[in-house]
């Protein structure tokens, strides 16, 4: 038997961390995952405050170290000064995957103009996919049902664990073989 992917949920808010206020939305990315994946996980779950060397420090841990194939991100992606994730990600990572950014804005413009703010952008470093969503939960259920068909075979590519889909609440899309 093998044992379950272990996926990273990292909460990026200097209010979250000091304890200013609650993060719902490290919870709502693991409820998402919850009824959105078909195969055993584990989660890795963490509230860290803004910043470049935090951020890109924790992203490598993660990977490195818990044995992560997949971290998403919430929090950290707009213009703000301190908002530094996408530049702590790419720093942290092998290479840039920026056609899941691209995406999430689009959809993301369907609902609010202020989306054309948002820095979003995936990468990844060894056979862990990181991957940066916003920091509402609203967005967030937006932006994973846009990228998340393509996550498990990107995570396959890269040569971390398996993932599925439940098929009825987000479809895994992978090429046919022949």
């Amino acid at each position: 038997m093998t044992a379950p992917a272990r996926i990273g949920v990292l909460t990026i808010s200097d209010r979250a961390s000091a304890g200013v206020y609650e993060d719902i939305s490290g919870p709502a990315i693991a409820e998402w995952l919850g009824k959105a994946l078909s195969v055993p996980f584990e989660l890795d779950m963490r509230v860290i405050p803004d910043g470049f060397e935090r951020v890109r420090d924790e992203l490598i841990d993660m990977a490195d170290r818990a044995g992560c194939c997949l971290v998403l991100t919430t929090g950290g992606t707009g213009p703000a000064p301190r908002d530094l994730t996408p530049e702590a990600t790419l720093a942290a990572a092998d290479r840039e995957l920026p056609g899941f950014g691209e995406l999430m804005r689009l959809k993301s413009l369907e609902q609010t103009p202020t989306a054309i703010l948002s820095r979003q952008t995936a990468a990844h470093r060894g056979a862990c996919l990181y991957v940066n969503l916003p920091g509402s939960p609203r967005s967030i259920d937006l932006c994973l049902r846009a990228v998340f068909p393509a996550v498990p075979y990107c995570v396959e590519l890269i040569g971390g664990a398996w993932l599925d889909t439940h098929p009825e609440f987000v479809k895994t899309v992978r090429p046919i073989k022949k």
